[in-house]
């Protein structure tokens, strides 16, 4: 590893030789997990270390007028979650003469993680910690959609 590489540079080549497969994008990485595709995103912390968040697009949308039995259900299942959270996020729509219409969201799969240093070891918590965030999450919204109570609280 040369100095002038960035942080993420170096998390995705020490991910991509632990085997996953990884590709680089604008400011970021794309993890293929299985059937998920994990967003990564790392920056230098300034009081050291790096911070590495996660994104998993779960492609599942919310209508305005759902929200308050979505926001329940949503904090339910993050109260079991030990990975990572859900967040719903705006979906911005590109038709001007939408603006009457109710605002949609995307249900996503968030987590952050602080790494001291980018050691092998640290490297390694964060392949775990990337690999049971997909599975929490993935796992705890399949239970909810295909379970006897759907997503209502």
């Amino acid at each position: 590893m040369t100095a002038s590489q960035t942080e993420l540079q170096r998390i995705v080549a020490a991910l991509q030789n632990s085997g996953l497969t990884v590709e680089s994008v604008e400011d970021g990485a794309l993890i293929q997990q299985g059937e998920t595709r994990v967003a990564l995103f790392a920056e230098r912390d300034h009081q050291g270390g790096v911070i590495v968040r996660l994104h998993l697009d779960l492609d599942l949308y919310v209508e305005e007028d759902s929200l308050p039995d979505i926001l329940m259900g949503i904090n339910l299942l993050n109260q079991g979650l030990d990975y990572g959270a859900l967040n719903l996020d705006p979906v911005e729509s590109d038709d001007e003469d939408e603006e009457d219409e109710p605002a949609t969201f995307a249900v996503l799969g968030r987590a952050v993680l602080w790494l001291p240093d980018l050691g092998p070891g640290e490297l390694e918590r964060l392949r775990e910690h990337l690999g049971r965030f997909e599975a929490e999450i993935t796992e705890a919204v399949e239970r909810t959609l295909h379970g006897s109570k759907g997503m209502s609280a």
